[in-house]
């Protein structure tokens, strides 16, 4: 489509509406189940299973923690449960109701349908079990369901782990911003992933079928790897 100067234009996006910003609702799943962060139900069993990753290396790539004591975290989670955004969650596992992990969106911004999901951090109780991945998945689902557009993963480019992560969630690749900040008085790269709405209804049918109980054994093993699922997940070129 152009103008009358031959100039083209972007698709129309009829019947436009800026989605509701995300707010306190809990998103169950069956490994576990996400709600607003609350420093009083959650601090505790937060600092205690963070405690089990004894050398810290989780926090690496964050620009806080780890934290020393409960009373240090306590007030910094008071800090991230206080504001809209970035809007904080905690993680809880099914099995035991203990907050195991936090999740969060930030850079909302409901006038051009984007939202991002950051401040990621897993204990060691939630790192590569079941629970990790369906937590991501409704986060996702949530943020599409609201009517969001874009939905953004962004790490440091250094940081190995979270760009497999996002590879394997099915976000596509958009390139990397060179000295984008400062962490912990060091450059920090930072490398952007996304999903966008029209994607959306292929991938979360891999999620379904990735979460299926029929995709576990007995001991809880996934039979069929997401990676191997969403490795056939149309991406959008890369730096487009």
């Amino acid at each position: 489509m152009t103008n009358t100067f031959g100039q083209p234009l972007g698709a129309e996006v009829p019947n436009w509406s800026p989605p509701l910003r995300p707010g306190g609702v809990v998103l169950p799943g069956r490994f576990c189940r996400v709600e607003p962060l609350d420093p009083a139900r959650h601090a505790d069993d937060l600092f205690a299973a963070d405690a089990l990753d004894t050398d810290g290396r989780s926090w690496t790539y964050l620009p806080y923690g780890p934290f020393t004591s409960i009373d240090e975290y306590r007030a910094w989670l008071a800090d991230m449960a206080a504001g809209q955004d970035p809007c904080f969650y905690a993680i809880l596992d099914a099995a035991t109701g203990r907050a195991v992990g936090v999740c969060s969106y930030l850079r909302i911004d409901p006038a051009a349908g984007s939202i991002e999901v950051g401040h990621l951090h897993f204990s060691p109780l939630l790192q590569g079990k079941p629970a990790a991945t369906e937590a991501m998945f409704l986060m996702m689902q949530q943020a599409f369901a609201l009517g969001y557009r874009r939905y953004e993963w962004k790490c440091n480019s250094l940081n190995a782990p979270s760009r497999r992560a996002a590879l394997r969630l099915g976000f596509s690749y958009e390139g990397c911003f060179r000295q984008a900040r400062i962490d912990r008085g060091r450059n920090r790269d930072t490398t952007w992933y996304s999903v966008i709405d029209s994607e959306w209804p292929a991938l979360k049918a891999l999620f379904e079928q990735w979460l299926a109980p029929d995709n576990f054994d007995a001991e809880g093993r996934q039979r069929v790897a997401l990676s191997a699922l969403t490795a056939s997940h149309p991406r959008a070129p890369a730096n487009t």
